[in-house]
């Protein structure tokens, strides 16, 4: 991933306005109300829309911040055949000329072609390498890991929402290295990409380096490459055929000499062509663009859809549902909630922006300060600033953080919080970022006017000064344009009840260098504040709550307890009724917030808990109070936890362990970076496996005995779900380490003496990998289950181990004398696999639970298991139901079950057993059951 330094700035400052002045007229008109309503959900630290729209916690004014192709003459056989003009007559002098002229036509078309896609490369090269005047990509980028994202996909319902599906990989099993397009380890190549980021954390800048590389003939599978952008979908007309939207309408495409040459080129080898939409999860109502048109237009479409002209969001979801260009590559970026959750079963690939590492950092910091003394400065002042040194984490946080760096002389004046670092950006007053209070301040209330009355369109004939209107265009926060109705892809796709606001979404924005003066004076446009279409809800259904919003509410928090000199320069009440107002709404947030029942809060509410209090700075009152009140078992399972998210998180548990208070957290797929883990190993906890043995490898390396005794000691995995591959893998290495005493190739270590204590006090471990899964790790399980001697629950239902595996398990469950319960219900096991299990099982004192619940047992396993039934002396519970033992099975077992005086219920019913039979028994003996 490639981030650059430059172009950020105006950007960041833009749409971070959104969320900054919407605060402010929030805090301002109903404090109290707004907290109690919107206060608690996961708010990640990526976005950038919010904090601007806050500090206007009183009536002020403030500024705003803001592949290659294939190289000539790679065309492909197939569309050589395709341009070359069929020749059935016979070769004759007339024929042999006509056949002349056609070669070289041919030989025109195919020069006019490839003239095109050089064209193409360097018109991509020269838009997406010059960020700024003087500024190109290459000489501010970092390489950023993408990581691979995996589904997830059980039970009935498989449109779940996006948190529950996406697996949360760890951070060592992040670091694989991960190729876009091509399938690795012989997999197929990528057809369908998902590319995952909260905003700030590079998918555009990556995709602008992905076009630039394409253009220096870095990525040679695509000949042709189109970036889409949702803005065009305004264009409700229907004018556009695909030949006109690839060569006219993309924003990567020149202007092309021969485009019935170079549009037949792409039908003939649709597999060379990459087409990108950027910023997915803006385009207004996306779920109609995949869902099925009606057969009419996917035939029309499928038919001709060069001749026929079609509205441009008919044809964007005739590519996205592979109506048209159905091999070529489709590259999607998007933000990991909501808009993604629609395109899970389509894609075959899903990528995440990792982030920035702490080597990333120092490698942006080196690049963007070119003077050595200032670089040292820059970089031994963030390293003293432990918040500021984990925002920077986001590449578009620490590109603010740069700019602060730039300008601080002192790290006493550095923020401390991210509402500080976000304040002072905006008062900083470089690069025309305080241009003119004034003017935002009116767009402000604009704005704020329009989210009250749910809509981004200013009603008609409201008059705003072209001084106003020049400035919000400039700044990307205002737009003028003319509005038209919507177009309907099909009768499903209508939304009743859907009103103006709707119409003024972000699609309908244009590039800035398009507006003209004519936008000032035509009176016909309608005027859009975008500053409010992330706050605005739509009618008859949720809406996912975006980054803007969730920012906003901790910005808020933020302000309140903010410098107050600082603020009341922004504000025109006189300083009484200032500081009355400011004390009435500290007042109201410190109430809501002591009056939460911590117990009973989700772990993202949890988190944004932390996140509100630490943004409080100064307020020790409600620090001890969370700190008091904080869970003494603290799960973020399933919640991703960025670098600040952690930092958050360790402040309160610092302050709670000051106060004697003792912390079990639940790390486990939350994301946590090693870093993070280490900072949090203060108490009892678990987490991904791969990453602790991480971070005691480090931890040995740098020779921090009491910090690795800690986190070896405090470390726990029990009970043990094993839901991905990787579970099992890394389970495997903990157990060798357990074993050998030593971690890696390292001699013994003393702490690990007497071995892992988290594997001696694994008590239950459940496979739930499947009968996909299952059998590709299962060597590995049986290679690991005699490493588990205090094992009590192990659970194997559904694994497909058959009698081979039965074989294996049997060797394996002799080193597992505290075994209790044994589930191998679903598993294909027949007679064999019995035969060998029961000659273990008689051996194990303590088992008191055997499920083979649906397998293939018929009545030569049954007999094998009645022979060993009297010898288990702890069993108190068999269930044999629904396998292909007959009366014959059923007597056995019955017979045996006379001699056994501690078993409870035996459950042996099936079809092939004669319900008379099986009446007779239960007649003899109560506790064989059919259910």
């Amino acid at each position: 991933m490639l981030f650059s330094a430059s172009c950020l700035l105006w950007w960041c400052c833009a749409i971070c306005c959104s969320s900054l002045w919407f605060c402010f007229f929030l805090l301002r008109d109903n404090m109290e109300t707004a907290l109690c309503n919107i206060c608690f959900v996961c708010v990640p630290m990526q976005s950038f829309h919010s904090f601007f729209f806050c500090l206007f916690v009183v009536d002020g004014t403030v500024a705003p911040v803001q592949m290659s192709s294939s190289p000539l003459g790679s065309l492909s056989e197939t569309a050589s055949k395709a341009m070359s003009p069929p020749c059935t007559s016979p070769v004759s002098p007339g024929n042999g000329e006509h056949l002349y002229l056609s070669q070289i036509f041919l030989l025109v078309v195919m020069k006019n072609v490839k003239d095109y896609i050089q064209e193409a490369k360097a018109h991509m090269s020269q838009t997406y390498q010059d960020m700024e005047a003087g500024l190109s990509l290459s000489s501010h980028y970092v390489d950023v890991q993408v990581s691979q994202r995996e589904v997830v996909r059980s039970g009935k319902n498989t449109n779940k929402c996006l948190d529950k599906e996406l697996v949360i990989k760890g951070d060592t099993d992040r670091q694989k290295t991960m190729l876009i397009f091509d399938g690795s380890n012989g997999e197929k190549s990528r057809r369908y990409i998902l590319l995952l980021g909260n905003a700030g954390m590079g998918k555009t800048t990556l995709i602008k380096k992905l076009c630039i590389d394409w253009s220096r003939d870095c990525i040679p599978q695509f000949d042709f490459v189109f970036l889409l952008d949702g803005k065009k979908l305004s264009v409700t007309e229907p004018v556009y055929s695909l030949q006109t939207l690839l060569l006219n309408l993309s924003s990567s495409a020149p202007s092309c000499v021969d485009p019935e040459a170079v549009y037949a080129q792409i039908l003939a080898a649709p597999k060379r062509v990459l087409i990108i939409f950027d910023g997915f999860d803006e385009l207004r109502n996306y779920e109609t663009l995949l869902q099925a048109q009606e057969k009419d237009l996917t035939a029309s479409l499928q038919k001709d859809s060069k001749a026929k002209t079609f509205t441009v969001r008919q044809l964007y979801s005739a590519i996205l549902q592979r109506v048209l260009l159905p091999g070529c590559t489709l590259l999607l970026s998007t933000r990991p909630r909501g808009t993604a959750s629609q395109l899970l079963r389509r894609t075959d690939s899903l990528l995440e922006m990792c982030g920035f590492t702490p080597a990333n950092v120092e490698t942006y910091l080196s690049q963007y300060f070119s003077d050595p003394g200032l670089r040292e400065s820059a970089l031994e002042s963030l390293k003293s600033m432990s918040y500021l040194n984990l925002v920077c984490w986001n590449p578009g946080l620490c590109r603010l953080v740069c700019l602060i760096l730039e300008q601080s002389r002192s790290v006493d004046v550095l923020p401390r919080t991210l509402t500080g670092l976000c304040h002072q950006v905006l008062s900083s007053g470089g690069e025309a970022v305080t241009e003119d209070f004034d003017l935002l301040s009116q767009l402000s209330s604009l704005a704020w006017e329009g989210v009250k009355a749910n809509s981004s369109i200013l009603p008609t004939g409201r008059d705003i000064s072209g001084k106003v209107k020049a400035f919000g265009l400039r700044t990307g926060l205002f737009l003028s344009h003319q509005l038209r109705a919507s177009p309907c892809l099909s009768n499903s796709t209508k939304e009743e009840g859907e009103n103006e606001t709707e119409a003024g979404e972000t699609e309908q924005r244009t590039e800035n260098s398009e507006r003209t003066t004519n936008d000032l004076t035509d009176h016909q446009n309608d005027q859009i504040l975008l500053w409010a279409n992330p706050f605005l809800q739509r009618k008859g259904r949720r809406r996912p709550q975006r980054e803007e919003l969730e920012l906003t509410q901790r910005f808020a928090v933020g302000l309140l307890f903010h410098n107050r000199t600082e603020l009341q320069r922004f504000h025109t009440h006189t300083e009484t009724a200032f500081r009355d107002m400011v004390a009435n709404k500290q007042g109201l947030v410190t109430k809501h917030l002591e009056g939460l029942s911590y117990a009973d809060l989700t772990p993202s509410q949890i988190l944004e808990a932390c996140h509100y209090v630490y943004e409080a700075t100064g307020r020790t009152r409600l620090v001890t109070h969370l700190a008091a009140n904080l869970p003494e078992f603290l799960t973020f399972h399933g919640v991703q936890l960025s670098p600040p998210d952690v930092f958050t998180v360790q402040k309160a548990l610092e302050q709670g362990g000051t106060e004697g208070r003792r912390f079990c957290l639940d790390l486990e797929d939350s994301g946590i970076q090693i870093c993070g883990l280490r900072a949090l190993c203060c108490g009892s906890s678990r987490s991904c496996i791969a990453d602790a043995i991480t971070l005691w490898e480090l931890l040995e390396q740098s020779d921090e005995e009491s910090l690795l005794q800690r986190a070896v000691s405090k470390f726990t995995i029990h009970p043990l779900k094993a839901k991905q591959v990787c579970h099992i893998e890394h389970l495997e290495k903990l157990v060798n380490i357990h074993i050998h005493k030593r971690l890696s190739d390292s001699e013994s270590h003393s702490i690990l003496s007497e071995g892992v204590p988290a594997v001696k006090e694994l008590h239950k471990l459940e496979f739930e990998l499947g009968p996909d899964n299952g059998p590709l790790v299962l060597p590995k399980l049986w290679d690991l289950l005699p490493g588990l001697h205090n094992l009590q629950h192990l659970d194997l239902e559904n694994s497909k181990i058959g009698d081979k595996g039965a074989e294996k398990l049997a060797s394996a469950l002799v080193s597992l004398p505290s075994l209790e319960i044994l589930n191998l219900s679903q598993n294909c096991i027949g007679d064999e696999g019995v035969k060998k299990l029961a000659a273990t099982l008689k051996d194990l004192p303590n088992l008191h639970c055997l499920s083979v619940y649906s397998n293939m047992i018929s009545d030569e396993g049954a007999e094998s298991l009645a022979a060993v039934l009297p010898h288990m002396a702890s069993l108190t519970d068999l269930d044999v139901k629904f396998n292909k033992l007959t009366d014959v099975g059923a007597q056995s077992l019955g017979a045996s079950l006379r001699n056994c005086t501690k078993v409870k219920t035996l459950r042996m019913w099936n079809q092939c057993i004669p319900f008379g039979v099986l009446e007779r028994l239960i007649q003899q003996d109560s506790r064989i059951r059919l259910h």
